[in-house]
């Protein structure tokens, strides 16, 4: 049996024994990977690293438009994400983070805290270290985890199909390389640049406008008639105006 299917299989008792208990308060001490594991259930004005935690992974149901700001604070805005995030994936959607919401998110990520269809690997094909960009490497991998969960809820809204990544984290020297903006979103590891497969790279900017990427750069755009880029950039700008965008 593989580490997935284990998890998987876990996670599925989890919610189980969840739903025929009655469980509101707590999520007990089940693990279901190496990763994290939430101690509590959260609603709106819980405060602390594990609404941190928890942000990270329904920032990609912000909305249209919607950003979800991760600063460890559970007010409407998370509220409203957790709600899409549990209607995404077919649970009750009360808006309250409990056992059904945790044992999906268990389900849904490896023992790196990554979402299981992206990989660190996938989001750096520049280097090992995640050094030499904008920011520190370990702040670069934590844009990029971010980055990762937003795809990953990107991914399921369109069908559970495969996305490519064709470039993710640059150092300087690699954006360089490549002919990159010198102030380049790559450098900040925030950023993801999307290739064609199953969806046209209009379908990818049209959908992402949905789950929290305030840049969005795609066909119409110069030089993104090959790929459309996803950011984190601080206000947004959208442009790919061979999509409507």
């Amino acid at each position: 049996m593989t580490r997935r299917t284990t998890r998987l299989i876990l996670s599925l008792v989890m919610l189980i024994a969840a739903t025929l208990g009655g469980v509101v308060a707590a999520t007990g001490t089940a693990q279901a990977d190496g990763c994290y594991t939430w101690s509590r259930s959260l609603s709106q004005g819980a405060s602390g690293a594990d609404v941190t935690q928890l942000q990270i992974r329904v920032a990609g149901h912000a909305g249209n438009g919607g950003v979800l700001a991760i600063d460890g604070a559970y007010g409407p805005a998370t509220t409203a994400a957790v709600k899409r995030f549990q209607s995404a994936y077919g649970l009750a959607a009360d808006g309250v983070a409990g056992p059904a919401t945790f044992s999906k998110i268990y389900a849904l990520q490896d023992n790196d805290c990554t979402p299981i269809h992206f990989t660190y690997a996938e989001l750096n094909t520049c280097n090992s270290t995640w050094a030499g960009g904008a920011v520190s490497a370990s702040t670069a991998k934590s844009n990029a985890l971010r980055t990762m969960w937003k795809l990953e809820a990107l991914r399921h809204a369109l069908g559970d199909q495969p996305i490519r990544v064709t470039s993710g984290f640059r150092s300087h020297a690699c954006n360089d390389a490549v002919g990159g903006a010198a102030g380049s979103r790559h450098l900040y590891g925030d950023a993801a640049d999307l290739g064609s497969g199953p969806h046209t790279l209009c379908r990818l900017a049209q959908q992402a406008r949905n789950h929290g990427f305030n840049g969005i750069l795609g066909p119409g755009y110069p030089g993104h008639g090959d790929h459309t880029h996803l950011d984190h950039r601080p206000s947004r700008f959208w442009s790919a105006s061979s999509c409507g965008i």
